[in-house]
């Protein structure tokens, strides 16, 4: 029997998650999407060679379709792809009840449901996510965006996709880096929202790295209901959401301090969640044995546990610009208790201290 659908449960927005083997293949929620539209299917050179075959198929019922392919990585995430994607919509003639499909990993679907909010105001999208990384996490929830130089996905807008269809057959593709990548999400997940599932990735961890099915599919849809529930209490991150946070503002200060696709997103999150426990140590919120298990458990997934060697005053710059900070003041998600996260304004000693402590490691990607 196939798993029921998550749904991500946003009044009239709202749609569901599939997740499992072959799904881009076909399914009747996306064939129903797509029959008699025009239909624009956003990815890149590495996944139409892999997988563009399968999702051709599930689009047959189209009225028109077009293939839009961007350069590869978080560099390209950017107003050139954007710009790419509204002059094949206009040159193809696509109306305002066109669908677009992002069919890859999150620079992809960043960028296409960015596309598919402002395009004639906003038209309609799938996200069919091939990475770990996009398929735990930045495939749901609508947000969308490009980066600027001085701030990762400073320029975008929520725009809630119409299905989310998740397969993970297409895991068995990605190189290792890509699946440690996409295992920072979910050992945060765990960290922020559930300890029985944290427990789980430890136990699993070998599995998970090894792309086995089972394991895989089970912690592909946990951290996608933990997701999902978030996302519907707070969809545009006004309040409960921003715990999904957890690790991104020296994640995203890391990834645009270095330059954009020196470090992968997940690997940037996975130190930055160390930098982010560290600090709730210090701040007296959770115990360093704690903080140890967390350490322990990003290094197993194969992600870097030390930041760049840069003064903290180059860190400060990059976290000024973060979409949390106040008045150019940065905040953070920190724990408040594993398993609990919360948004606070910290010292300046003692974030300097823990970007000292945390960063010029040997395990930093320089």
């Amino acid at each position: 029997m196939k798993p029921e659908p998550i749904e991500v449960a946003l009044g009239d927005r709202s749609y569901p998650i599939l997740i499992g083997p072959g799904l881009s293949s076909g399914h009747p929620m996306l064939e129903s999407l797509v029959k008699g539209r025009q239909v624009a299917v956003v990815t890149n050179d590495r996944v139409a060679a892999l997988h563009g075959a399968r999702l051709g198929l599930a689009l047959s019922s189209a009225a028109q379709c077009i293939e839009i392919r961007l350069p590869e990585g978080e560099d390209h995430k950017d107003w050139m792809s954007l710009d790419r994607i509204f002059e094949a919509l206009l040159e193809s003639r696509f109306d305002r009840r066109s669908l677009i499909v992002a069919f890859g990993g999150g620079v992809v679907g960043d960028v296409a449901g960015f596309a598919a909010a402002i395009y004639q105001r906003g038209i309609d999208f799938v996200q069919v996510p091939t990475t770990l990384l996009a398929q735990v996490d930045s495939s749901v929830g609508g947000k969308t965006a490009i980066n600027h130089s001085l701030g990762k996905n400073m320029v975008g807008a929520f725009h809630q996709p119409r299905l989310v269809l998740a397969d993970t057959d297409t895991l068995a593709t990605l190189p290792p880096r890509e699946i440690s990548a996409g295992l920072a999400e979910m050992i945060k997940h765990g960290a922020i929202a559930d300890l029985d599932y944290l427990d789980s990735l430890e136990r699993d961890m070998s599995a998970l790295r090894a792309c086995e099915p089972t394991a895989l599919a089970r912690a592909v849809r946990r951290s996608c209901e933990i997701k999902a529930q978030v996302v519907a209490a707070d969809e545009r991150e006004s309040d409960v959401r921003a715990i999904l946070n957890f690790g991104h503002t020296f994640g995203h200060a890391i990834e645009a301090g270095a330059g954009y696709g020196r470090w992968l997103h997940g690997e940037a999150v996975g130190c930055g969640m160390v930098m982010a426990a560290d600090l709730s140590h210090r701040l007296g919120m959770i115990e360093r044995g704690f903080v140890d298990r967390l350490i322990g458990l990003i290094a197993a997934a194969g992600l870097p546990v030390r930041g760049p060697d840069w003064a903290p005053e180059q860190y400060l710059q990059w976290m000024s610009t973060d979409k949390k900070a106040d008045q150019g003041r940065p905040r953070f998600i920190l724990l408040d208790s594993p398993g609990r996260a919360v948004l606070r304004q910290v010292p300046d000693e003692t974030l300097e201290a823990t970007l000292r402590a945390c960063s010029g490691g040997p395990f930093g990607i320089s």
